[in-house]
């Protein structure tokens, strides 16, 4: 079966063919980061009006990489939460018009829940096309599993917007055991990055800059919280924040705004390495704890996070199972991932009515569990 993917929750426009839910044979990605790095982020309005610009071009690109017709095509798949309420709008009336147009059954995604599909792409077919990324090009071939996860799968979900653990006994059976209760990984490392100076998005610009720093020269704390699965990084901002302070010598009432100019190179090195030790083992020691309660089979991390290097190191060193990662270019929000779960539903699930498929910008991941 072959599964045309269709994503664009928030600043990136992606379609990709999967077929079987895991051989890719085609995954374009247009971002808009260099439109968005000059505000420090996202701006919804741009990204909703740089989806409309694009999302026809990258459909057919995906089709074309594919060597594909809409003929060949099985069933469409697309994000519909959640994410940017513009966005979500983008794609899903593509979709939605697509689908009444070629007669092609439906299937609305939940994006974190893709995330996690990531993990479940093991191969790429279509391997005498050169597969478009925007700009550029990728390359034929990812670093991929070479296995799908087992159940029951722990997957450690980390983005700019969600931190979760979930265990999952089947394709959609799952329970959510722990999240963050203030602000996401993800949305910590912007913050950080912005206090030190770092470029947009944070997560890279920070594993950049931590690989010259000594993360053991600032003294960071880690959360302590009632619910024991529970991640908390708002305190960890906020200690970088006072530490950074008492660094360059101003009181806390200075604006964070003023602080990145009066850091030194060094300095920016040193607290990206010293924040970036302490969200890492604060992901690390809950997933592990949780693997301790529940031994699973497997276990999967997915999200934008997921592409952090030293998450995975101390991840592969702190749980007793080989991890096989999805390559980092596939962590980030893209199609397949979108297409590989389409096929999943497929299999269990009936199509969605076009016409009935509307957009939830807040809709929780524990809502989509199958029944």
């Amino acid at each position: 079966m072959k599964v045309l993917g269709i994503e664009t929750s928030c600043d990136e426009t992606a379609a990709s063919v999967v077929e079987d839910g895991h051989i890719i044979l085609s995954n374009v990605v247009n971002s808009q980061i260099d439109i968005h790095a000059v505000y420090g982020g996202v701006v919804p309005e741009v990204a909703a009006r740089s989806h409309i610009e694009v999302i026809n071009p990258v459909i057919n690109k995906a089709l074309a990489d594919a060597n594909l017709t809409w003929d060949d095509i099985d069933t469409i798949a697309v994000t519909y939460a959640p994410g940017l309420v513009g966005s979500l709008l983008i794609g899903t009336l593509a979709a939605r018009t697509i689908a009444l147009l070629k007669n092609k059954p439906l299937y609305p995604i939940h994006h974190i829940e893709a995330h996690v599909y990531a993990n479940f792409l093991t191969e790429m077919g279509n391997r005498d096309s050169e597969m478009g990324n925007g700009g550029g090009l990728l390359p034929t071939t990812y670093h991929l599993p070479t296995t799908q996860p087992a159940f029951p799968m722990l997957a450690l979900i980390v983005s700019g917007g969600h931190s979760q653990l979930v265990l999952f006994h089947n394709h959609g059976d799952y329970e959510l055991l722990g999240q963050t209760v203030d602000d996401a990984v993800g949305e910590a490392f912007d913050k950080v990055a912005k206090i030190i100076g770092l470029p947009y998005p944070g997560g890279p610009s920070i594993a950049k800059a931590a690989e010259t720093g000594n993360p053991d020269i600032f003294k960071l704390p880690q959360a302590k919280l009632s619910g024991k699965y529970d991640f908390s990084f708002s305190g960890l901002k906020t200690a970088v924040l006072r530490a950074v302070q008492h660094e360059v010598g101003v009181t806390i009432d200075y604006p964070s705004s003023g602080l990145a100019e009066l850091l030194s190179d060094r300095q920016r090195q040193d607290f990206a390495a010293s924040f970036q030790k302490t969200a890492v083992k604060t992901l690390v020691d809950t997933t592990r704890r949780v693997f301790l309660d529940y031994q699973p089979k497997s276990v999967v991390i997915a999200g934008g996070v997921a592409a952090n290097q030293e998450l995975r190191k101390e991840l592969s060193l702190k749980i007793p199972v080989k991890i096989e990662y999805a390559p980092m270019n596939l962590c980030t929000d893209n199609a397949a991932m979108v297409a590989s779960l389409g096929y999943y539903y497929a299999q269990n699930k009936k199509p969605s009515d076009p016409l009935d498929i509307e957009v939830m910008p807040s809709l929780s991941m524990t809502e989509t569990i199958w029944s």
